[in-house]
């Protein structure tokens, strides 16, 4: 007989995913990533019209109101979708300097993926599961899978 297969003890504490699902959290979690998509926004120079698109199709005036008063509670898939593009701002400039990570999303890709568009093209048509597609292409870029 075989002994028993155990994983060896560490000392490691997996961390547990954020539960989006709790006000509580999304309340602690919504003005910082509003913040941060803003400024992701303006060192992409995206324009406003694409920046609502990322958020999943904001009004104008909605966008203008968030962008004046950060300090709100935002739904599940919108601290969803600023995590995914921060990860994506994160990524790009660990892999490249800071003017090619801040143009890489404006720039045609002949990555299969994107089929001759650009990132920010590909993520505004494809939405969350883009953005997500995105994030895994360049954390594997850099190592990170």
């Amino acid at each position: 007989m075989h002994p028993a297969f155990a994983y060896p003890n560490s000392e490691y504490v997996i961390p547990q995913p954020v539960d989006l699902s709790r006000k509580e959290e999304r309340e602690r979690l919504s003005h910082v990533a509003l913040k941060g998509f803003f400024k992701l926004a303006a060192a992409w120079k995206l324009r406003d019209e694409d920046a609502r698109e990322l958020l999943g199709g904001l009004s104008s005036s909605a966008f203008y109101e968030w962008k004046k008063h950060p300090d709100r509670v935002l739904e599940v898939d919108r601290i969803t979708r600023i995590s995914y593009l921060l990860g994506i701002y994160k990524s790009l400039h660990i892999i490249y300097g800071d003017k090619l990570a801040d143009d890489w999303v404006s720039l045609a890709n002949t990555n299969s993926i994107f089929g001759g568009r650009t990132p920010l093209d590909y993520m505004e048509a494809g939405g969350i599961l883009a953005m997500q597609t995105v994030r895994q292409l360049l954390d594997a870029r850099r190592g990170g899978l």
